[in-house]
């Protein structure tokens, strides 16, 4: 059609990709004009026949690129495999996206006679709270459970996080369990280079007095961590079009989170408040140290590390390194 040859473009290293800019409703108005009478369906329906249809922009492009990203994810596998042979729990281990309470608009659409209404502009300073959902995959029973925090995504909110579900859910289906396999991605509350979730992580340890091996995915792979495509986006279905009006709405709408596969899950609130800009101790990080282990060709690949106590100090801690993210390590109760 001689009216798209001056409005096509292309990808130069993809000659299969064209698109134009031109809408059907505008090409069919050209064509008219140029003495061939034709409707925008009829148009859109010859533009879908040469393989051109609504598309939009895929955000799958990654930011970077991390050293040795798939003997990463190899040693990953290994240690899953490990962990469903002898009957440990593996969970996948993440925040969502932050929510706020009140009248503002959400993305989706939903069956009903009218629709809701909601502010004109989304400012959060309109917003009757703030939702934090902190979410637990388990990979063995296809089970998802969501923390609802009311404050902060901290570091720990997130072990706080853990803490629950372990103690009311988790131990009583892994009642034999002597480790415990947990997938990160390599950022946020949960940070492989941050100190503070080491330490806040090792005094939960402690605390449940059982093994926690830590595994976080490489650097630009988040997308790859099993709670960002096997739970997450089935809380976004379920809530999509609602507005979370109440606290109780939305726990409502993500407690009937469920799958034809399966997946179930349930939903606590956690109402303390946690602060923001904390640090790991001066003693923790000048006394620590590091079990390395070699796999292929990456020396700090895998990780052992040991707890133990400060004197004069409150909570028990553990020597640690924080290296690069893809490093797991194992992190054990120690008692005074």
């Amino acid at each position: 059609m001689s009216v798209l040859e001056t409005r096509t473009a292309g990808d130069p290293d993809a000659a299969e990709v064209l698109w134009t800019d031109l809408t059907p409703g505008q090409i069919a108005d050209t064509v008219t004009e140029m003495g061939t009478p034709v409707s925008p369906p009829v148009v859109r329906d010859w533009l879908e026949d040469t393989g051109l249809g609504l598309r939009k922009i895929h955000k799958v492009l990654a930011g970077g690129v991390s050293p040795d990203r798939d003997a990463q994810f190899q040693r990953i596998g290994v240690l899953k495999t490990e962990y469903f042979d002898a009957g440990n729990p593996v969970f996948s281990f993440d925040s969502k996206a932050k929510e706020h309470l009140g009248q503002l608009f959400r993305k989706g659409r939903i069956w009903a006679g009218r629709a809701s209404k909601a502010f004109d502009h989304d400012f959060p300073s309109w917003a009757d709270g703030v939702l934090i959902p902190h979410g637990i995959y388990d990979l063995a029973r296809n089970r998802g459970h969501i923390n609802l925090g009311l404050s902060h995504d901290t570091s720990l909110f997130a072990c706080d996080s853990l803490r629950w579900y372990w103690q009311r859910i988790g131990k009583l289906c892994y009642p034999n369990a002597k480790s415990i396999l947990l997938l990160c991605d390599s950022g946020g509350s949960n940070s492989a280079s941050h100190y503070i979730f080491k330490s806040d992580l090792q005094d939960l340890v402690n605390q449940l007095g059982i093994e926690i091996r830590v595994a976080h995915y490489p650097s630009y792979c988040s997308k790859y961590n099993p709670i960002e495509h096997r739970l997450f986006p089935h809380v976004t279905r379920s809530c999509q079009g609602m507005l979370f009006d109440t606290l109780e709405t939305a726990v409502r709408l993500m407690r009937r989170t469920a799958t034809k596969t399966g997946l179930r899950t349930t939903v606590n609130v956690i109402r303390a408040v946690y602060e923001i800009g904390r640090s790991a101790a001066k003693e923790f990080k000048t006394n620590m140290t590091i079990l390395l282990g070699a796999v292929a060709r990456i020396p700090e690949f895998t990780r052992q590390f040991r707890g133990f106590s400060f004197r004069g100090v409150a909570h028990s801690r553990f020597r640690v390194g924080v290296g690069r993210a893809g490093t797991p390590y194992t992190l054990g109760p120690r008692h005074r």
